[in-house]
């Protein structure tokens, strides 16, 4: 079976393409679409991005090279192809529906949940109304858990420029949701 920890060299010799790619459709496809959701604000473009993606990777897979991992390659097709999006397509005004809901906690009351739950949204507008230098590392660092070497290895920037735009951005939030008004 595989892991995600695992690289390419320690997979075990028997999948064939296509298993290896339905395997990267069950281990990413949420997170992929979640990633490309937060570039276009658009579900069903995130949607089809995400099948671009799985395509991608079909078409591809023979020549992953094992330099990374396997969730780094995927996380960086997703990237540039939102990023190609974005610059083909305009992207405006668009309504945050419930995205971040990763994870589902009980609380002992149900307006304890309400607030929770409001607290949450508000947030990720605020998060999805940052500047996309800002809002791409904070997602991947906060929400897709990446590590910094990750960053830097998805988004081909160095270190210091994944920690000041983290930095910039967390300031950037913050003041946004203390209620200030920034252009960022």
């Amino acid at each position: 079976m595989i892991t995600s920890k695992k690289r390419d060299d320690e997979y075990e010799d028997d999948l064939s393409k296509e298993e290896r790619v339905e395997w990267l459709m069950n281990e990413y496809g949420r997170n992929i679409t979640r990633l490309a959701f937060t570039y276009t604000k658009q579900q069903q473009l995130a949607e089809d991005i995400a099948q671009e993606v799985f395509i991608k990777c079909y078409k591809n897979l023979d020549s992953f090279r094992n330099d990374s991992t396997y969730k780094t390659w995927i996380y960086r097709i997703t990237v540039n192809l939102c990023k190609d999006k974005l610059r083909s397509w305009s992207f405006k005004n668009i309504v945050l529906n419930d995205f971040f809901s990763k994870s589902r906690h009980t609380y002992d009351t149900p307006e304890t949940e309400l607030i929770n739950l409001e607290s949450k949204r508000m947030l990720s507008e605020q998060v999805m109304s940052l500047p996309v230098k800002y809002r791409e590392v904070i997602i991947l660092y906060y929400y897709e858990e990446l590590s910094y070497n990750q960053i830097v290895e998805l988004l081909q920037i160095r270190m210091q420029t994944v920690k000041s735009r983290l930095h910039r951005g967390r300031i950037l939030l913050k003041k946004r949701l203390e209620g200030g008004k920034t252009d960022g």
